[in-house]
């Protein structure tokens, strides 16, 4: 008789077209060999061109759908991503200490990759107030480090000091995405109580990286309910997120979706 595959949660919005929020978490712990359940806080109307519309799920389905995972499939590892309002992000933040769930990673999604918005200017400060200290691991973008530390975010030491901000307010670690910067290098860096950790690969020149940010926090998130420590849980997200950009289809005519076919893990080194 085999074991039960390990299980992990997502918390976090439909996407229509497939590329990011449930959609793309749901498919990135089946690569893992994690079994996937989710908690959808929003439907979205969306493409690789853009968000054509949110509806955000009503609170009481919210913990309707938090309690009925939680007591039967309790999670080894838990992720969200978007949550769209101050109501939403308090009501994650009670689900998390209600079940005693800690092993738990936030992908602060304010922004798509197209530019538009997903999270309610009122919410931010709930992030930072509830969720950031509830989390063993935060992975913004250096847009949204920005927004949560108060300060511009450009240069490694903008992301080490935003980072630090981070771990003040209780993150149990801060993995700084630098996708965004300018340049033919992207760094990712790792900071926690014990140190840090950089990776540096070169930049693919592709359009589609849709859903990259949602990939990697269910990869992190994966691997936390795997059991991984959280610095190889981390890694071998970073590793997967970057296979799957290289690997990226080209599927519709705007900023498409990776490839979450790659294998979960191709390189041990990168543990």
């Amino acid at each position: 008789m085999t074991s039960p595959p390990p299980i992990a949660l997502t918390i976090a919005g439909s996407d229509s077209g497939g590329g990011a929020g449930i959609q793309a978490d749901l498919r990135t712990f089946h690569a893992f060999g994690v079994h996937g359940t989710s908690v959808i806080t929003a439907l979205t109307a969306q493409n690789t061109l853009g968000v054509h519309g949110v509806h955000a799920t009503p609170l009481e389905m919210v913990e309707a759908q938090f309690d009925a995972v939680a007591t039967d499939l309790r999670p080894g590892g838990v992720k969200s991503g978007m949550l769209a309002t101050a109501e939403l992000v308090e009501a994650v933040a009670a689900g998390l200490h209600r079940h005693g769930l800690d092993a738990y990673v936030l992908d602060p999604v304010m922004v798509a990759t197209s530019g538009d918005r997903l999270l309610d200017a009122d919410a931010e400060a709930s992030v930072v107030r509830e969720l950031v200290p509830r989390a063993a691991l935060v992975t913004p973008n250096l847009h949204e480090a920005e927004i949560l530390s108060g300060i511009p975010v450009a240069s490694m030491e903008d992301m080490r000091r935003a980072a630090d901000l981070l771990l003040e307010a209780g993150a149990g670690a801060v993995l700084m995405k630098g996708g965004h910067r300018s340049g033919d290098e992207v760094v990712d860096l790792l900071r926690h109580g014990q140190g840090e950790r950089v990776w540096r690969r070169r930049r693919v020149d592709t359009p589609h990286t849709h859903g990259t940010g949602c990939t990697l926090s269910a990869a992190a998130a994966a691997g936390l309910a795997m059991g991984w420590p959280l610095e190889e849980a981390v890694a071998r997200a970073v590793d997967f997120v970057a296979r799957a950009i290289q690997a990226a289809p080209g599927l519709g005519a705007g900023r498409g979706p990776v490839n979450h076919f790659v294998d979960a893990v191709a390189d041990e080194s990168a543990s």
